[in-house]
């Protein structure tokens, strides 16, 4: 679920414009393993190449998904459904579909985290610098140098469109759509990054990866919140990252619990899987976890405005969901802590203008302080103006059903 975009792409032109000449096999040949050894200089693990042509997904199969509601509010992918269809929808000119991995493999167990309730757990893919941004300048080097020799056009992409670049990496040979919906690399496990460089050259396609999960349902199992209606389906509205990244709203009662500290995406599916015994720690400097989001404590984040929110997110993926956002997650994982001791600073967010975070505040107290304290903070606190805020205030004074509220 992690970084989902919609904005547009960048173009390169070789100079040859949109109908390149056929390639000789030699000189194909030299593309390719120029493409191969650039690649490996500029970071990426892997590359390989599949027609654009080859639309490797089910149009059926995304509809369903998008007819079920389980892209919850992601609206954009109901809006983009028949370009991300078919690459030639999205660039009728295209012919062949460069894709690339880059390893961010974290260097310790990802869910160690999960133990210590008074400290944070950040998903490893922001636990330093925005992997678009770092793989974004790479490409275009990679892409302008491969245009200035094959003659042709090339588009850039790194999750910044309509491109379903999973089933395209399964195509290009990268590795396989696992049980979890997420792409598995045999060197590489669950933690590559993808990226695609759409070009007008026609190049030599490789051979697509098949499903090795076999019988294993280990990340299906791990989910916390039961996310995954069958194999290979996932329902989005359950999952951890999207509630934490993704929804704007007040997360549902129904799955505060289950949060537990994840207070920025999950890893739980990912870490499963059994092919990550052969992955390895990311070699790429700025996408080694910085030493204070390797397991932060909640405590600091509680008296943030957004000055110091951005501030300290500056160049991370969090910083994309604001400040409010945030607290509304960290606000879940202060009431999980069972440490009360983490209650005053929590009263003192009771007045905070956003009204995410008073409800957030008023939930993480229910958890965390006595009845008689919660109607002295709900008689301080006035007339509450937002309708999400008092049916929270309802709940914790122990007048309202959690079930009502989706």
């Amino acid at each position: 679920m992690a970084g989902a975009s919609h904005t547009g792409s960048e173009r390169r032109d070789g100079g040859a414009g949109l109908q390149s000449a056929p390639l000789s096999a030699e000189k194909a040949a030299r593309l390719k393993a120029f493409l191969h050894t650039e690649a490996e200089r500029l970071g990426f693990c892997a590359m390989a190449v599949t027609p654009a042509r080859s639309a490797p997904f089910s149009r059926e199969r995304l509809a369903e998904f998008i007819e079920l509601g389980r892209h919850g509010s992601m609206q954009w992918l109901a809006e983009t459904l028949d370009r991300r269809a078919d690459p030639q929808t999205l660039w009728p000119e295209a012919r062949s579909v460069i894709v690339l991995a880059m390893n961010y493999g974290p260097d310790a167990d990802p869910l160690e985290n999960l133990a210590h309730p008074r400290n944070a757990s950040v998903s490893v893919y922001a636990r330093n610098r925005d992997y678009h941004d770092i793989i974004k300048g790479k490409l275009k080097e990679l892409a302008g140098k491969f245009a200035s020799r094959a003659g042709g056009d090339v588009k850039v992409f790194v999750d910044t469109a309509p491109v379903m670049e999973k089933p395209l990496a399964q195509a290009a040979g990268l590795g396989w759509i696992g049980k979890h919906t997420n792409l598995v690399s045999r060197s590489h496990g669950s933690w590559v990054f993808l990226a695609s460089i759409f070009t007008t050259v026609d190049l030599a396609a490789d051979a697509a990866e098949v499903d090795h999960c076999g019988s294993c349902r280990a990340c299906l199992d791990a989910c916390p919140t039961d996310a995954f209606p069958a194999p290979y389906q996932i329902d989005a509205r359950r999952c951890i990252s999207y509630l934490t990244i993704e929804n704007k709203g007040p997360i549902p009662h129904e799955f505060r619990t289950a949060i537990g500290n994840r207070v920025y995406g999950c890893d739980d599916c990912l870490a499963a899987c059994p092919w990550n015994k052969y992955a390895q720690a990311a070699s790429e400097a700025k996408l080694v976890a910085r030493e204070d989001l390797r397991s932060p404590p909640l405590s600091r984040f509680l008296a943030m405005d957004d000055a110091a929110f951005r501030a300290f997110f500056s160049g991370s993926p969090v910083k994309r969901i604001g400040r409010d956002r945030f607290l509304r997650n960290v606000l879940v994982a202060v009431g999980n802590s069972g440490e009360p001791d983490l209650a005053p600073p929590c009263e003192a967010l009771l007045n905070d203008a956003s009204p995410l975070v008073r409800g957030g505040a008023i939930w993480a107290l229910s958890q965390l302080t006595a009845p008689g304290r919660m109607h002295e903070l709900a008689a301080q606190a006035g007339q509450e103006p937002d309708a999400h805020v008092r049916y929270e205030w309802q709940l914790a004074l122990g007048a309202g059903n959690k079930s009502e509220q989706g």
